[in-house]
């Protein structure tokens, strides 16, 4: 089995590109539509990474990674974020809940792949 990776994205489009690009690289997917169904689904599963936009309606991408930070399980799991924001200000506020990483949308599937790669070791 290969490695868990969770996406966390409101529109459908993007969740499918991902999860094709991940699984398509041997990854297991799991998809949540916002931050707070992302918390309901991992409850304790063992994910090694997890990939969130910021803006989602109910819990987004800032609170949700302050939440994974907060959470011992979850403390040091990468979390890259995938999202159309490109200010300095937001990506500080990414960096500081404990991001580990930015990618700006449109993504390149190659690309989120190496970043993932290099990001899970």
């Amino acid at each position: 089995m290969g490695k868990k990776i969770m996406t966390v994205d409101d529109s459908a489009s993007v969740r499918m590109m991902v999860e094709f690009t991940m699984k398509a690289a041997g990854y297991e997917v799991l998809e949540a539509v916002d931050g707070q169904e992302a918390l309901e689904k991992l409850d304790g599963e063992d994910v090694q990474l997890v990939i969130v936009d910021v803006n989602m309606p109910r819990m987004d991408g800032i609170e949700l990674v302050s939440r994974l930070r907060a959470h011992p399980r979850y403390r040091f799991t990468p979390i890259l974020m995938l999202t159309t924001e490109s200010q300095e200000s937001r990506k500080k506020e990414g960096k500081d809940a404990g991001a580990t990483g930015w990618i700006i949308k449109p993504f390149n599937p190659q690309q989120l792949l190496d970043v993932v790669k290099k990001v899970l070791g």
